[in-house]
């Protein structure tokens, strides 16, 4: 699946917030739109502009594409409930976001990386899928092999300090087990954007 490629702190910028996963974001020390000429006034944005700009927000977080986006977006209209909720659980609930809740990859692209290389079981079965979508039940290991990778036995040390969000359960004993046991409550979908904003955008 194509993604995104770009300078990823532009857009940081660019939007004002913390889109990425860095703890070296420029955000914190730049706090204003890129260019050379350095910070100007604040622009005025219409309310389309604003609806743009939310979507454009969660593609980037989450690493899909329009067409793929309109595809979760899709699903979230097709499922009881609101709207905006059922999409960002929708995209909570991908491989690669599972992995990066639990604390296992210190970004989403790099458990999209770990993902698609070939590294990750669930339900005992490979897959390397970063988009598949994980249900209550299941259960997402590393290959034997892959937990000697030098990344994943820094990893080991510090998944005793994290903290997964409630619907995560992680198991950190002889091999790394990961437990979804739930989805995502309100409170615990991404931070920073708008989802009804997102949802008039698309109902135009």
């Amino acid at each position: 699946m194509a993604r995104y490629l770009g300078p990823k702190h532009k857009l940081c910028r660019r939007f004002g917030i913390k889109l990425c996963d860095s703890l070296k974001c420029p955000i914190t020390r730049r706090p204003y739109k890129p260019g050379q000429h350095g910070p100007k006034g604040a622009s005025r944005s219409t309310e389309y502009g604003l609806q743009l700009s939310e979507k454009q927000k969660a593609k980037f977080i989450y690493g899909v594409l329009e067409r793929q986006f309109v595809n979760y977006y899709k699903h979230a209209t097709a499922q009881t409930g609101d709207t905006g909720e059922n999409l960002f659980r929708l995209l909570e609930m991908r491989l690669d976001n599972v992995l990066y809740r639990s604390g296992l990859c210190p970004t989403r692209r790099s458990a999209r990386q770990l993902v698609s290389h070939g590294h990750v079981t669930i339900n005992g079965r490979k897959t390397n899928i970063p988009s598949y979508q994980c249900k209550k039940g299941d259960t997402i290991r590393l290959l034997e092999k892959s937990e000697n990778m030098l990344m994943i036995r820094d990893v080991k040390k510090r998944l005793t300090k994290h903290k997964p969000p409630s619907w995560i359960t992680l198991r950190n004993a002889d091999r790394i087990g990961i437990e979804v046991t739930g989805q995502p409550e309100e409170n615990e979908l991404a931070v920073g954007v708008d989802p009804a904003l997102i949802v008039e955008y698309y109902s135009r």
